[in-house]
């Protein structure tokens, strides 16, 4: 089965990048007109970020939010059969900051939210790190071959990719070397109960606390990462250090500082944002208290 889907998605990413594009806007067709797909999840998430925007302004995000989303998908495709020179020039970036933290010795900790074309800014990032081990943690996908698959375009470059599920297990013989972690910190806890709570944008929202706890248990540089859109099908990622030793920092001073940092990013491009999914999947109870992290917000 993998080699048959391979195959297909290969032949596929031949085709010259303005079929490709037009392929995109069929699919947006279908996904946003036809099918609606998590079409009120998006509308709901855009009217909890920014209540004083109109119905016609949460439209018209609403439908460049899925215009990305389809862009993404139909790029990874692409970048099966794609050129590391065209690669290239679609997604730059300025990683000095990244490569003299790693000169000094330090080991580093990426955070990035899910902005368009996220797996194209996970490649960049691997390509551009090259003198010490970087590694990923995913989720796996249910079906076999697609994963295989995945797993295939997303470790083109190096980057280690580690099962959720096993990370636990591995996570002490990484970290007797040096590393870069790629994470997407923006990611909802399956547990509110065991997660660190503040507001975001206008509603309290659970944030994983994995990003925090083991970039202070480790001492790692802290590093935030943007992407924006110059044009369709390029990307730009810019790269912000939010502190060179996170065991200085205190309890919830990084997940807020990200917090900040991802509000700031997604107000200024409120259509370069995941809102596919709920980011306000949890409420949050009184039983939650002790994890509330928000102090610049009480």
């Amino acid at each position: 089965m993998y080699f048959i889907i391979y195959g297909f998605l290969y032949l596929l990413s031949l085709l010259p990048f303005p079929v490709i594009y037009l392929l995109s806007d069929l699919i947006y067709f279908l996904l946003y007109y036809v099918f609606g797909y998590r079409k009120e999840t998006v509308i709901k998430n855009l009217r909890i970020a920014f209540p004083e925007k109109s119905d016609a302004e949460i439209k018209k995000i609403t439908k460049r939010v899925f215009h990305n989303l389809t862009d993404t998908f139909i790029e990874i495709i692409k970048f099966i059969s794609m050129s590391d020179k065209t690669f290239e020039k679609r997604c730059q970036g300025d990683f000095s900051v990244i490569e003299d933290l790693i000169n000094k010795g330090k080991n580093v900790q990426l955070h990035a939210g899910h902005q368009f074309n996220w797996e194209y800014g996970s490649l960049f990032m691997s390509k551009a790190i090259n003198k010490i081990p970087t590694y990923a943690i995913y989720m796996p996908i249910k079906n076999k071959a697609m994963e295989r698959l995945f797993l295939k375009i997303r470790e083109r470059y190096g980057t280690i990719f580690i099962k959720a599920t096993e990370f636990k297990q591995k996570r002490e013989e990484i970290f007797k070397e040096r590393f870069a972690f790629f994470l997407a910190a923006d990611q909802n806890p399956g547990d509110p109960t065991n997660a660190y709570w503040q507001n975001y944008f206008s509603k309290p929202a659970p944030f994983i606390t994995g990003p925090e706890v083991g970039g202070i248990k480790n001492d790692t540089a802290i590093i935030f990462v943007r992407s924006t859109i110059p044009k369709r099908g390029h990307y730009i990622l810019e790269c912000t250090v939010f502190c060179e030793n996170a065991a200085t920092t205190s309890r919830g001073e990084i997940t807020r500082g990200f917090r900040d940092f991802l509000e700031k990013i997604i107000k200024e491009e409120p259509h370069n944002y995941l809102w596919t999914h709920r980011r306000w999947k949890w409420d949050y109870k009184e039983d939650y208290k002790e994890n509330w992290i928000d102090k610049a917000r009480t």
